[in-house]
């Protein structure tokens, strides 16, 4: 990798970070391009080169990311979680969320998460990762349940066999 690769990459990880720490308000690729100190059609192209997807995309899978963290836990509502991670559009939300999860937000928040109940933070999120390619993925761990305590080592192999 030549030096002005490593430069730019730095400089697409500053982006790539801003939307990792604000994913919940909107966020414009011009704001973006001016992180990375870059000209807004560059950083898109760029991002997308090193990442493998749009910066919308990209903001829009952490925001399904949260969202499955918050419906796990319960306490909101469909709305409530869609607003709370900064999407303005229930409808716009839950397409994407069923498009990324492969069910609806409220089957996906009526389902039993149990299974991920004493699973380290880092290893539920990313055995949950929201993936056009792993839609599937999440119907089959519903149907996965833990045979020895989750403390047990045995378990953390299970899970990343699991995914």
């Amino acid at each position: 990798m030549t030096p002005e690769e490593l430069a730019n990459l730095a400089h697409l990880r500053r982006a790539r970070d801003l939307i990792d720490r604000e994913y919940a308000r909107p966020l414009e690729v011009a704001e973006l391009a001016r992180a990375a100190l870059m000209s807004n059609a560059h950083f898109s192209r760029q991002f997308r080169a090193a990442y493998g997807e749009t910066p919308y995309a990209y903001l829009m899978t952490r925001r399904i990311e949260r969202a499955k963290a918050l419906l796990r836990g319960g306490e909101l509502s469909v709305t409530e979680v869609c607003t709370e991670v900064g999407c303005s559009s229930l409808g716009s939300f839950s397409a994407r969320f069923t498009e990324l999860v492969g069910e609806t937000p409220t089957a996906y928040r009526a389902r039993d998460h149990s299974a991920l109940a004493g699973v380290p933070g880092c290893i539920a999120r990313d055995l949950t990762r929201p993936s056009p390619k792993r839609a599937g993925s999440e119907k089959r761990q519903a149907q996965w349940r833990p045979s020895v305590a989750p403390h047990e080592p045995d378990t953390l192999n299970l899970l990343r066999n699991s995914a």
